[in-house]
């Protein structure tokens, strides 16, 4: 199939996501156009049938804001008419899933469904906000199909929205063949030569994240465990967190690493990873660690609860329990036998439930379904 991807090409999770699902349906015969203002994080040129379109918006000094919304839209209709594609699919709803309605009416002579995959803040957050209320419930009853990541958001989209739409739950996914696990891990000397285990923690660094929470975790764990921190990815708290760093006296223990588009190179050299969220969706970095062999410890919070299970693969507490997390932290750091089993069953986990091999054929039938394409198996 042709198929456009559009989202926000940042290091966010909706990003992400949507990157990944591109290479993996182009390794699997699909011709995939990314429709996006900037060229995706972690798609490196030149992959065979991946192409990038570049959404250009005029700064004519008459818009006092530049109109994406409607740039995106004539370049997605652009797009599929000069190359023919199959549907249009757009993560995070707004304003993508506006733009791609338009894009169909404006192809009206020939058929252009689009799906709309909602990942979390889209709904919790930008979509439940008066000002875009309306506009996000509309989106997404007008799409011609949408998914969401986990039980957790279809069920909040139900609730916040009332949309009679059919809402299939296609989860977050991994490709265990590059996110593996470093049994050895010795490149984690580079960022500890005292050979301390490291704690990871990865994120966009904004408050829903709460990053603060992994160095009072980090001070808590070296007081029973030497441990160096890992704190991969930027934003608005990132400022905060290293002068944190520094008023806890832990700053020669925390490296921070800003923004890394090869995560799954420091990952393994991990022993456990923080996620101290005040809410997840999904939890995407949770299951790269798993594939890592790295045990995560999350919240009790949003979609959490459908990928660890707690004391199996991972532990879950509840949000703001920094005594509990790094309880358990400590326990995997100390407890080599706990570790151990724990990180094999964590693998086994994002092998046997979240891998491409199970989740990408969901997708691909999804999109036979939306276009009323009989799929090889039921011929």
């Amino acid at each position: 199939m042709k198929v456009g991807i559009t989202c926000y090409p940042t290091y966010g999770g909706s990003g992400i996501v949507a990157t990944e699902l591109g290479l993996e349906l182009a390794a699997r015969g699909h011709e995939i156009h990314f429709i996006t203002y900037s060229n995706p994080i972690r798609l490196d040129p030149g992959i065979p049938r991946i192409h990038y379109h570049e959404v250009e918006v005029s700064d004519y000094p008459l818009f006092q804001y530049p109109p994406y919304c409607l740039a995106l839209a004539s370049r997605m209709a652009d797009v599929a008419q000069s190359y023919s594609l199959d549907l249009l699919h757009v993560h995070y709803a707004i304003p993508h899933s506006i733009s791609a309605l338009l894009a169909q009416q404006m192809l009206s002579a020939r058929r252009l469904p689009f799906i709309t995959t909602l990942h979390g803040t889209d709904i919790t957050l930008v979509g439940s906000d008066r000002s875009y209320f309306s506009i996000t419930k509309f989106s997404i009853e007008q799409s011609n199909g949408v998914t969401s990541i986990s039980e957790f958001i279809r069920q909040r989209t139900a609730e916040v929205f009332g949309v009679k739409n059919d809402v299939r739950v296609i989860p977050n996914f991994v490709n265990h063949e590059i996110y593996r696990p470093d049994t050895e891990k010795s490149g984690a000397r580079q960022w500890s030569p005292s050979g301390d285990k490291l704690l990871i923690h990865l994120s966009n660094f904004r408050a829903v994240k709460r990053v603060f929470d992994c160095i009072h975790i980090l001070r808590r764990v070296r007081k029973s465990a030497p441990a160096h921190l890992l704190m991969v990815g930027d934003g608005p708290d990132r400022g905060p967190a290293e002068a944190l760093a520094r008023e806890l006296g832990v700053h020669e223990h925390v490296t921070f690493l800003g923004k890394q588009n090869h995560v799954e190179r420091l990952i393994p050299l991990a022993h456990v990873l923080l996620m101290p969220s005040e809410l997840e969706a999904f939890g995407l970095a949770a299951l790269e660690a798993m594939a890592c062999g790295v045990p995560p410890i999350g919240t009790n919070a949003g979609g959490v609860p459908e990928l660890i299970t707690h004391g199996v693969d991972g532990f879950i507490e509840a949000v703001g329990d920094m005594d509990g997390q790094s309880a358990r932290a400590i326990e995997l750091l100390t407890d080599d036998r706990l570790h151990q089993t724990m990180a094999a069953a964590a693998r086994g986990t994002a092998v046997n439930r979240f891998s491409t091999e199970r989740i990408i054929p969901q997708y691909e039938r999804y999109y036979e379904e939306v276009c009323g394409i009989r799929s090889a198996t039921t011929r």
